[in-house]
């Protein structure tokens, strides 16, 4: 398979491969005379030009960014920028009704194709890359569209964007089709794209209609989230929740066993705000390669942040996009010194789709390049290695969970192709390299979740050793202490299923670091606390990168008592709850929050316990720490059972 990007050479260079191929060789025939690889060749005009080769991992932030794309990808010219802002008060969850209709399917023959892009589907595989996308002009991919009619003007060929077909089918009505990952027929969950031509104060419906997931958090109050460029300049408003009748279904006209596989369909309602404005819906808060390259170009900047961090390439991607590492520790009075300190290794964003992680990320470097005391203590107690963006190819086409290699990359950390999985090769292998110097003592891979509230961690059961029995809990157990409104404990696993082991988490784990966790965000909010029945925003996700920082400080306090605290708390809830060791409360809550949800989802009734469990698998003292309290208040389903709760 070809997998390398195109020459770094000016992308529109008109030279001919035949010409190409004899400077190469005069460049390949000069460097073997000279005895060195450090001497670059160009040519401008047929005149040889002369230069040193910078080192590999330099970084080298250009003035604009520009992302490499596959050069099959029609990119806009349109910078797209979003302010950050975070609402005064936090957003609820649609309080679902009961009474959300189903729109009915458009017959194939029926509606009017209004936005069309098919890049995706020139090439099987990846070939090459150029910055910007495609050469030469881009085609429009709207059809007959003009301001005065009724017809909204899509669009998605922007970073991160994700969006291939809309038909009309009715006046305010549109069913949109997401593109799959690049190079794959699957992944449809991530949407992302631009709205303009709209009437303010008609109600419009959305259906996206090829989505893949079976269960969703839009079936349980979650809601798409909109950006009016005309509210940010005059309110300075910037991502909202919006929407009403939300519903997520099965399509009415697949059976179960149906092929291709079955199909789901999301709908809701809303109004725009303004006539004429231009306006994005997406999944979650973007959050760009372009953006991650401006936030690591300004910390790079400041000369007191370079003092203790270090910022290098770590690899490049199969597009030639550059994946970055920063090193963080405060400077030792000798190497002797800096080589006893602990290691934290931090990474996020292996799944393109899943933003979240990106904005934990962020709050996390925040917080550890910043100048509190806390801060400064975490620096001078360990290393941390941090990728930040590991799958930046994926980030920029609007992939949801595949690399350009079209394959998942958190299922291939065992993997030996360097050249076909080069971020999570090169990542292992930092890794494996640290651990021959230094006490690699935490591995954190930031995630969204699709599926459950709030946040959680899943980690790896330390079988074996009594000592470490139990310790690999009391991590994510101090971490929902930091917030517990948010940070749900009884949702966090601790498996090591064989169908996992490509992951980063329990490939880690397998190299020997014991506390090897996957900390995952919802895309929906909270059902704790203060919280309960509201949508996470750019700063809720942000301050879980600040409470990771606060949990390593309790976790690594030279005073052991925390430690001692949580594993007494730990042994008591696992002798109370009468499981079986191999069982846990989350391991139930995530087997049957669904089953039970939907269980209690009929009508608009009221229902006192409802159990639909395997009586042989968990005793009935665990049903009754489980299953408490269940009813319906004004149409909606509450309860006081962790549990369902998580749904």
């Amino acid at each position: 398979m070809a997998n390398k990007a195109d020459s770094d050479s000016d992308p529109d260079s008109d030279m001919t491969p035949e010409c190409d191929s004899c400077f190469l060789s005069v460049s390949t025939n000069l460097s073997q005379t000279l005895r060195t690889r450090q001497l670059l060749i160009d040519f401008d005009g047929g005149r040889p030009i002369l230069s040193l080769r910078a080192p590999p991992d330099l970084v080298n932030f250009p003035s604009v960014s520009r992302p490499r794309w596959p050069s099959e990808c029609e990119v806009i010219s349109d910078t797209i920028h979003h302010i950050e802002w975070d609402p005064p008060e936090p957003e609820p969850f649609y309080q679902l009704t009961g009474c959300e209709r189903t729109p009915m399917p458009a017959r194939k023959d029926k509606g009017k194709v209004v936005y069309f892009t098919d890049h995706a589907m020139k090439h099987a595989y990846f070939t090459t890359s150029r910055f910007g996308g495609s050469k030469g002009p881009i085609k429009n991919a709207t059809y007959d569209i003009s301001e005065s009619d009724l017809i909204l003007e899509f669009e998605s060929r922007f970073e991160s964007g994700n969006l291939q077909k809309v038909v009309q089918v009715g006046v305010y009505d549109y069913e949109l089709t997401l593109r799959t990952d690049m190079y794959t027929n699957k992944h449809t969950q991530w949407f992302y794209f631009r709205v303009r031509n709209m009437k303010a104060g008609e109600t419009y419906c959305f259906t996206i209609v090829n989505l893949m997931k079976s269960n969703s958090l839009y079936s349980v109050g979650m809601r798409p989230l909109l950006y009016s460029e005309r509210a940010a300049k005059e309110k300075g408003v910037g991502w909202q929740r919006i929407g009403s009748n939300i519903r997520y279904y099965r399509n009415c006209n697949q059976d179960k066993n149906s092929v291709p596989p079955t199909l789901y369909s999301l709908t809701w309602t809303f109004q725009f705000p303004y006539d004429s404005d231009t306006c994005y819906l997406a999944h979650c808060y973007p959050y760009t390669y372009s953006r991650l390259q401006n936030y690591l170009r300004c910390i790079s900047s400041d000369p007191n942040v370079a003092s203790y961090c270090n910022l290098r390439v770590l690899c490049r991607s199969l597009a030639g996009n550059d994946v970055y590492v920063l090193t963080i520790t405060s400077r030792g009075a000798s190497k002797c010194e800096d080589r006893m300190k602990k290691t934290v290794v931090v990474t996020a964003r292996v799944h393109p789709g899943e933003t979240n992680g990106s904005w934990m990320m962020e709050g996390f470097l925040d917080f550890l390049l910043g100048e509190s005391e806390d801060a400064r203590l975490l620096r001078d107690m360990f290393v941390f290695k941090v990728v930040p963006m590991l799958n930046p190819d994926g980030v920029v086409v609007g992939n949801y969970r595949c690399s350009l290699a079209g394959r998942d990359l958190n299922r291939n950390y065992k993997t030996v192709l360097r050249d076909s999985f080069p971020c999570v090769w090169y990542t292992r292998n930092m890794v494996e390299r640290l651990m021959t110097t230094t006490d690699v003592v935490l591995y954190c891979d930031f995630h969204g979740h699709n599926r459950k509230n709030n946040v959680f961690m899943y980690g790896c059961k330390n079988h074996g050793e009594p000592a470490l029995r139990l310790r690999e809990r009391i991590f994510p157990l101090m971490f929902s202490k930091n917030a517990n409104n948010k940070f749900s404990f009884k949702s966090c696993r601790f498996q090591v299923q064989k169908s996992k082991e490509g992951t980063g988490r329990i490939a880690m784990w397998n190299l020997g670091i014991k506390n090897s966790y996957t900390m995952e965000a919802s895309f929906g909010g909270s059902t704790l606390g203060d919280r309960r029945g509201t949508h996470f925003t750019t700063q809720d996700l942000k301050s879980f990168g600040f409470h990771f920082c606060d949990t390593l400080l309790d976790y690594y306090d030279p005073d052991p008592s925390k430690v001692n605290y949580c594993l007494t708390e730990l042994s008591a809830l696992r002798r109370d709850l009468g499981i079986d060791s191999e069982f846990s409360v989350s391991d139930l809550e995530t087997r049957y929050s669904f089953t039970v949800a939907l269980l209690f989802k009929v009508d608009c009734e009221i229902f006192t316990h409802i159990l639909y469990i395997d009586m042989c698998l968990i005793g009935s003292k665990s049903i009754s720490l489980l299953f408490n309290q269940s009813f319906f208040i004004n149409n909606s389903f509450l309860t006081t059972s962790p549990l369902l709760m998580s749904a």
